[in-house]
């Protein structure tokens, strides 16, 4: 009887030691993500880089964005970190509450889904983490790395297709001109030049404030730089042309430094004459030429404003409902023979699809990442990632976005959510500096 009653209580506990033992090996993958949350949110941003949704490719970046979102959410709640309510916090609850009734509404479209991703879900969750990510200076720094080599990798793929030598193109559905558009300029992996050039032009903002504190040197730092402009020439676009120009005027007109103004026109003089040099080639002048004077998107942007405004006209206080506008535009311009037409301008597509509302709601949100760069810096990151010469730079980098977002509709994943990596970097600051100060 002895033995009998013993053994239960043996197995009992063998069982419950495996239950242990299985339940620690399964969470040891997860225990793993919340030991490295930065290469973590550096990987996902990769992967929105690398991966197109044209593409017929597993999809990673939804893959690594719920590992990141899962491994950060369990860190927070091992180490009780609370999840802040930022000003620019509600102006996004309100556009994302809007999208999502509005899809609610419809049968499930695997496209709207990818938009609705890139351009709400995705950069405002992003905007979250990335205040309990990069919490200290090092983790900024690697950052920083992160920008300096993803600029390095699309100057050089985007002056590669200047020059023709498609074999150096990494990844090879950049040549592809079956998916995407702009198969006949440097577009990069997201497909699209306005997104490579928005992309390296706010990369080369980040690099160029690397180089002025100190923390990228060296002849390999000025001849990144210098790249710069002949990436975004690369792309062929108006639109990245006419922002980077005007990035480069303001950043040498508000310049307090005489002798630094001076190197930055002369660095610009140096670059002028380098793509002077390029320019003379007969190919590629013919190609800056027929872009000058390509008639054919003026006219489709006038009569895409046109029908446009026509829809707003109709309903003008809650639109016409998310990713709605590019099927019902094609009712209001007759013009074109497309069934889906595209408004190539963010805030026209706001203000159809979302109305007065959602545009207000935008414009609110925008106000709030501007007042990002007014805050305070604690005393202990003056010398930081985050000092003051970026909070002078962070206006630049807003207008660079802005300005392209009048020229397209910002759909662009990696795009939105660097831009609001950064912005989610800087409120997390503005509260590291409120709790540092005396009640």
């Amino acid at each position: 009887m002895q033995s009998i009653s013993l053994r239960p209580a043996k197995y009992s506990v063998l069982g419950v030691g495996f239950a242990a033992r299985a339940a620690g090996i399964a969470a040891s993958p997860l225990q793993v993500l919340m030991a490295a949350p930065t290469p973590l949110f550096l990987l996902t941003l990769t992967a929105m880089l690398l991966r197109h949704p044209d593409v017929p490719f597993y999809p990673i970046d939804r893959v690594a964005f719920g590992l990141l979102l899962l491994a950060v959410a369990g860190r927070a709640m091992i180490a009780r970190d609370r999840l802040f309510i930022e000003r620019a916090t509600w102006p996004m609850i309100g556009l994302a509450l809007m999208a999502l009734v509005s899809v609610a509404g419809q049968p499930f479209d695997n496209e709207a889904a990818s938009v609705l991703a890139a351009k709400v879900i995705v950069p405002f969750t992003l905007f979250h983490l990335a205040g309990l990510v990069f919490d200290r200076e090092r983790r900024l720094r690697r950052f920083e790395i992160f920008a300096v080599v993803v600029l390095a990798y699309l100057t050089f793929t985007a002056i590669a297709f200047l020059l023709g030598a498609n074999w150096l193109i990494f990844p090879r559905f950049i040549l592809d001109e079956s998916v995407g558009i702009h198969a006949d300029r440097a577009r990069g992996p997201m497909l699209q030049a306005v997104a490579n050039g928005v992309s390296i032009n706010l990369l080369g903002l980040l690099a160029l404030h690397a180089w002025r504190r100190g923390s990228m040197r060296g002849a390999k730092a000025v001849l990144l730089l210098a790249s710069v402009p002949i990436a975004i020439l690369a792309t062929m676009t108006r639109a990245v042309w006419l922002s980077f120009a005007g990035t480069v005027v303001v950043l040498v007109f508000r310049s307090k430094s005489c002798t630094r103004r001076r190197v930055c026109v002369a660095f610009v003089l140096l670059v002028g004459v380098a793509l002077a040099a390029l320019v003379s080639s007969s190919k590629l002048g013919e190609a800056l030429s027929d872009r000058f004077e390509e008639r054919g998107p003026v006219d489709y942007r006038q009569a895409v404003l046109a029908g446009g405004w026509q829809m707003f006209l109709e309903r003008p206080l809650l639109g016409w409902g998310f990713h709605q506008m590019p099927a019902e535009l094609a009712r209001c311009v007759r013009a074109y023979d497309e069934k889906v037409l595209y408004p190539h301008n963010t805030y026209l597509e706001l203000l159809v699809e979302e109305g007065l509302v959602g545009l207000g709601l935008y414009l609110w949100l925008m106000w709030e990442l501007l007042r990002l760069g007014r805050a305070a810096i604690p005393a202990a990151e003056h010398d930081g990632f985050l000092n003051l010469q970026f909070h002078r730079l962070w206006p630049v980098l807003l207008a660079v976005y802005w300005l392209n977002a009048a020229f397209v509709v910002m759909n662009y994943q990696f795009v939105n959510g660097l831009l609001f990596t950064l912005a989610g970097m800087l409120a997390a600051q503005q509260r590291r500096a409120e709790s540092a100060q005396p009640c």
